[in-house]
């Protein structure tokens, strides 16, 4: 499969009209704070002649399709493995102290859920594995061998919003004290025995449980919760930022954030609001945007997107 066919930007148009005029400074920086199969970037690159580009990723696989895709922009481009909470960092090592623009297309990224080895999809028989850094010690089946029945439970409810957690936790149990639970298809065929057969109606019984184990493998929702304020402190002055969220708990995080410090901090009954008051950024986009129906249509994994988007009005000390 060539690189890039296994990637269609969500959103890419708006994402661009949205970061345009903070993009089109001489000597604009982007990060790409989840570069993935450089989709989005290759667009940003062809689109603004100047534009300096820092792709973090934490996935090796992920950055070496983008190193050959973005190969004719090789001048323009830094590659940085890391996690996107680790953009101060990885702005530091560079000598760039400020930019010009921050994009996250959150989630799991399209080669994740496209390789069948990575664990991801629940369509496909694979190893239990579903980490976005192959490097890191701790996969799906580790989870599932080690946590408690009530750690189970809870990341079921917190991550997957899995009203059946109590059942599937004490089944996997159960099962592991028979035998190792290793592959996709064991942990489906399990998930699928444990489910009533009115619930089964209302879409795939597994796929809260794999979002939960994927999004406890990676630390996905702490590691966002440090990503947002760093990104947005590591903006200059009238720098702009777009999220593009896929489920309700990353956007909640997101939004959050941007609200907090899209609003005034004066007290309240002050006559005059002091500069140090004013808010920090500015709201590009009434809540959140969602794709068209022609995308929805063209690119079925644009359907659960939500768009936010900022810019910085006032930098802190």
């Amino acid at each position: 499969m060539a690189d890039n066919t296994i990637h269609t930007p969500v959103l890419l148009e708006r994402s661009i009209e949205l970061l345009a005029p903070a993009l089109s400074a001489p000597g604009a920086v982007l990060v790409d704070g989840t570069l993935g199969m450089a989709g989005h970037a290759e667009a940003f690159l062809q689109r603004f002649p100047d534009l300096t580009l820092v792709g973090v990723d934490r996935d090796e696989d992920a950055l070496a399709i983008a190193r050959r895709r973005l190969e004719p922009f090789a001048s323009r481009t830094h590659f940085v493995h890391a996690v996107y909470d680790e953009i101060p960092q990885a702005l530091a090592s560079l000598g760039i102290p400020a930019v010009e623009g921050i994009f996250f297309d959150l989630g799991v990224s399209s080669l994740q859920l496209d390789r069948v080895e990575r664990g991801f999809s629940y369509s496909q028989d694979a190893p239990l594995d579903m980490r976005m850094d192959a490097s890191t010690p701790v996969t799906a089946e580790h989870i599932l061998a080690t946590y408690s029945e009530l750690e189970l439970r809870r990341i079921f409810y917190a991550y997957g919003d899995e009203k059946l957690a109590p059942r599937f936790a004490s089944r996997i149990v159960q099962f592991r004290e028979k035998q190792p639970l290793t592959t996709s298809a064991q942990l489906v065929e399990l998930i699928i025995a444990a489910t009533p057969a009115a619930a089964q109606r209302a879409g795939h019984p597994a796929k809260r449980v794999f979002q939960a184990l994927r999004i406890e493998v990676n630390q996905e929702l702490s590691v966002l919760e440090r990503a947002i304020p760093a990104a947005i402190n590591s903006l200059a002055l009238g720098g702009r930022m777009v999220v593009l969220a896929y489920q309700s708990l990353e956007d909640r995080i997101v939004k959050r954030e941007l609200q907090r410090r899209s609003r005034s901090t004066a007290p309240a009954g002050l006559p005059v609001e002091l500069p140090e008051h004013k808010p920090e950024l500015k709201l590009l986009v009434r809540g959140s945007e969602q794709a068209g129906e022609a995308e929805q249509d063209l690119n079925p994994r644009a359907k659960p997107v939500r768009l936010r988007a900022i810019e910085r009005m006032r930098v802190t000390t």
